[in-house]
């Protein structure tokens, strides 16, 4: 297991990830960065830079660019590996699943070696300390890359995945995970776990704005941002990339609802 320790981070720090090949958002949060003054070393990617739209290797590269810290996601992993699919770890017909073959070949397909290569050595956990509590970074969960959490998990789950991230990196205040696409903050037992949302991908909410968030103090602030979503659906349907999630960008509803839990279906 990779650990890339940041040590202290003093000041707001932007969280973000679930870039998924979406160019104009990620531009778009890298520009609001920039308004809030945050210096791409008080930002953190929790993976999946590459996924459903239609800019795999300029958000590579302009991520890179960026330089700020970058965890490996599922999809980080299986592109290093030339992998046969991203391991997101739906089940093998969802619609997900079925959709993903598409945005995961195109991806496979135009990302350069030099930008696997680059994947293949992103950490599997990043550590840090801001105002005086130590936080780890995990993509989906610390019992597999591809772990989902969602807002309705049970405290017994939240429990279990803070126990095991513990034993392999030490004690923390603070989870922040990624991989569900899905904001949420919960507290158990004292430990905080933490989503900040996808950058590429609206929550399935019907507000085609994107997420991220900024920790400040002792609090973290879920953010919304607007950006060029025609842009981005036009380049997904120049491409061929048209199962579905060319039209979330727009209308904020994913095509593959069947992988959320019953309660957080439409």
């Amino acid at each position: 297991m990779r650990i890339q320790d940041l040590g202290v981070l003093n000041g707001e720090i932007l969280l973000f990830g679930g870039v998924y090949s979406n160019l104009a958002a990620l531009e778009a949060v890298i520009d609001e960065s920039g308004r809030r003054g945050i210096d791409p070393a008080n930002m953190i990617c929790n993976g999946d830079v590459v996924a459903y739209c239609a800019d795999a290797e300029a958000c590579s590269g302009a991520v890179r660019a960026l330089g700020c810290a970058v965890l490996s996601g599922n999809c980080e992993v299986q592109l290093a590996s030339d992998g046969d699919d991203c391991g997101c770890g739906f089940d093998d017909w969802s619609v997900c699943s079925v959709l993903s073959r598409d945005w995961y070949s195109h991806a496979k397909n135009t990302v350069t070696l030099e930008n696997k290569v680059w994947m293949g050595g992103l950490p599997d956990r990043i550590v840090f300390t801001h105002e005086g509590k130590r936080c780890v970074v995990v993509h989906g969960g610390a019992s597999d890359i591809a772990t989902f959490v969602w807002p309705v998990a049970t405290d017994d789950q939240i429990r279990r995945e803070v126990a095991l991230v513990q034993s392999q990196v030490g004690a923390v205040d603070c989870v922040i995970a990624g991989h569900t696409g899905i904001a949420m903050e919960r507290v158990v037992d004292g430990v905080r776990w933490v989503n900040p949302g996808a950058v590429g991908m609206p929550p399935n909410d019907g507000d085609p704005r994107v997420a991220f968030a900024v920790m400040k103090g002792q609090s973290v602030s879920f953010e919304r941002l607007s950006y060029d979503t025609v842009k981005t659906r036009d380049a997904m349907i120049e491409v061929g990339l048209t199962q579905g999630y060319e039209t979330a960008i727009t209308t904020g509803f994913w095509p593959s609802e069947d992988t959320l839990p019953e309660e957080m279906c439409r």
